[in-house]
């Protein structure tokens, strides 16, 4: 799969209605050409784990996206089940439910909240970065000389980061999850009244294994959504820093829509 291209257009537009016909066939590439990009990259998984010479880069990205991700999956994992546990706490106070705080913390971050902070995160964190560095890769000709070499820059660059954030982005909603479980019975214990081992025994009542299915079903989604779109606009980046600027911008913003989207059709098939 080729991923330098020239214009599409070498004329200007004629008109607002052709312009926008341009602006409606250049999107509809692109959503093509990232589609493309990630079921290459996909498709190179088994590669990537069992061929000596790939696995290196794979476990690199592996690396990377996992460990140095966890300082803030962590951090935000942590608050977002204090502040889950404190706001449900409080409303379940003035139906004397507080017994129940540990179920309704648990089931939001399995089903949803978990995958929707993990993905956020590894978009800001992980998602930018990969395009910024593809990006530059792309403005210093460096994507144009592996093709010329006859080396895939999708099989040489996407796909280990496509597949590393397939493999732990529900590892990593996962652990978000727990943190956020735990953040949320410390506030129960300390500002509620609950009793934390009661607390406890609610969360693991109401866990289901379909909704922890669901859960790391939206976190890989998310992590498939993220490595494409970052890969593919890094692939895209214009001439010069601020093309490569725009390319991180994109990348993190149509990650964020994107997760959005897919969380809610998962749900919406799921339930």
């Amino acid at each position: 799969m080729i991923v330098t291209r020239e214009p599409m257009w070498d004329d200007a537009p004629k008109g607002r209605i052709d312009a926008l016909l341009r602006h409606a066939a250049a999107l509809a590439a692109g959503v093509g050409r990232c589609v493309l990009l990630t079921a290459g990259s996909l498709a190179h998984l088994p590669g990537c784990v069992a061929l000596r010479p790939r696995r290196a880069a794979f476990v690199d990205q592996l690396y990377t996206v996992g460990v140095k991700s966890l300082p803030v999956i962590s951090v935000v994992g942590l608050f977002a089940g204090m502040i889950l546990g404190l706001q449900v706490g409080l409303a379940l106070s003035r139906f004397n439910q507080e017994n129940l705080l540990g179920a309704a913390v648990m089931i939001s971050l399995m089903r949803e909240m978990a995958p929707f902070v993990t993905g956020i995160c590894l978009s800001a964190c992980v998602g930018s970065a990969m395009a910024a560095e593809l990006g530059t890769m792309t403005v210093n000709d460096e994507v144009a000389a592996l093709e010329t070499m006859s080396i895939s820059p999708v099989r040489f660059l996407a796909a280990p980061r496509v597949c590393a954030l397939l493999v732990m982005s529900p590892l990593l909603s996962f652990y978000s999850c727990v943190l956020g479980v735990i953040g949320g019975g410390f506030v129960g214990a300390t500002q509620l009244d609950v009793d934390f081992r009661q607390y406890m025994a609610s969360a693991l009542s109401i866990a289901d294994v379909k909704d922890l299915a669901v859960g790391l079903l939206k976190a890989a989604i998310c992590g498939v959504v993220i490595g494409g779109v970052s890969c593919h606009q890094g692939f895209s980046a214009g001439l010069g820093a601020l093309g490569v600027g725009r390319a991180v911008q994109k990348s993190v913003i149509v990650s964020f829509l994107l997760i959005l989207v897919a969380g809610y059709m998962v749900t919406r098939l799921a339930y």
